[in-house]
């Protein structure tokens, strides 16, 4: 049973405590063995880079999380291959899993697009433009000025283009969303949720969804209760969301998202990565075996460039 999960923070947890252990940390929620309990799937690694870090840090705190991911991660394991392009997916053995890394949030680029080059050639294929407040690429969702993107942003966006990466809304501000929509060539909103059913401000609404839908984007459903019901959570409510994106169009547009490392509760019988399974089984009695198939690998892997 493969999975495709497009976001998790366990670099950030690496980061923020080394003496934490990959292969099987206590209360880690991805870790080597419950990712080896799924062979074939591939899991985002997130570049989360602190707000309390200085600015003068946050450049040379992004390439120390590069830095854990090739050398806790991936050098360690002859079975943890890193995913650049659709043909490392292709190449994925069944007893091997797949790791990309992504951005979350440009604050570490400040305005150098030399510094995406090269977090780009050390394997990152998604960016996530802010994280909650803004930067100088966009404002994030929480910015209560809510403006969209800058013109070093616009520019930005040409290069994620012209690179091939998808460009993440997650954590954008609405105006900056809706830019987005007019630039960018490969969109996806990782680790998001729908608005309708709980109206918190990371989440999308049904039009910011069928504007993805229509863009040949991505969706990732968070498995954070706070943005699955605004309190506590079960699988049942991540089944809610799933049906709510396919009612709008989503079918063949949303995966997982989990968020999982990054998030502080989750929902009830999904502690950690290893319940997938469980998540799974419950798709299973709503839809098809094609679409649940879709839902937790293909979606996703089909737009890999």
């Amino acid at each position: 049973m493969r999975i495709f999960d497009a976001h998790c923070d366990i670099l950030w947890r690496l980061w923020e405590d080394r003496y934490i252990s990959f292969h099987d940390g206590p209360g880690v929620q991805v870790t080597y063995k419950n990712l080896m309990k799924y062979p074939g799937s591939i899991q985002c690694m997130a570049i989360y880079v602190p707000e309390e870090v200085p600015a003068s840090r946050k450049y040379e705190v992004a390439l120390e999380m590069v830095d854990i991911f090739y050398e806790k991660i991936v050098k360690p394991y002859e079975n943890v291959k890193v995913i650049l392009a659709k043909g490392d997916v292709q190449a994925l053995k069944d007893n091997e899993i797949g790791v990309m890394l992504t951005l979350e949030g440009c604050d570490a680029i400040g305005n150098d697009l030399t510094r995406l080059r090269t977090l780009y050639r050390l394997g990152v294929r998604s960016v996530g433009l802010t994280w909650n407040y803004a930067n100088t690429v966009a404002d994030g969702v929480l910015e209560e000025r809510g403006a969209g993107l800058t013109n070093f942003g616009r520019n930005f966006i040409k290069e994620l283009n012209h690179l091939r990466v998808w460009t993440d809304v997650s954590h954008l501000s609405l105006n900056g969303f809706w830019e987005v929509m007019d630039r960018a060539s490969y969109p996806i909103a990782s680790h998001s949720n729908s608005y309708h059913l709980c109206p918190h401000p990371r989440n999308l609404t049904d039009e910011q969804i069928q504007a993805l839908i229509q863009k040949n984007g991505l969706i990732g459903i968070n498995f954070y209760p706070l943005f699955l019901t605004g309190g506590e959570a079960t699988i049942a409510d991540i089944l809610m969301h799933i049906e709510r994106m396919c009612a709008l169009g989503g079918e063949f547009h949303i995966g997982f998202g989990s968020d999982f490392d990054g998030i502080d509760n989750t929902p009830i019988g999904l502690e950690s990565y290893q319940k997938y399974e469980d998540l799974v089984n419950e798709l299973m009695k709503h839809y098809s075996a094609e679409q649940v198939e879709n839902f937790r690998f293909n979606n996703f892997v089909k737009k890999i460039i």
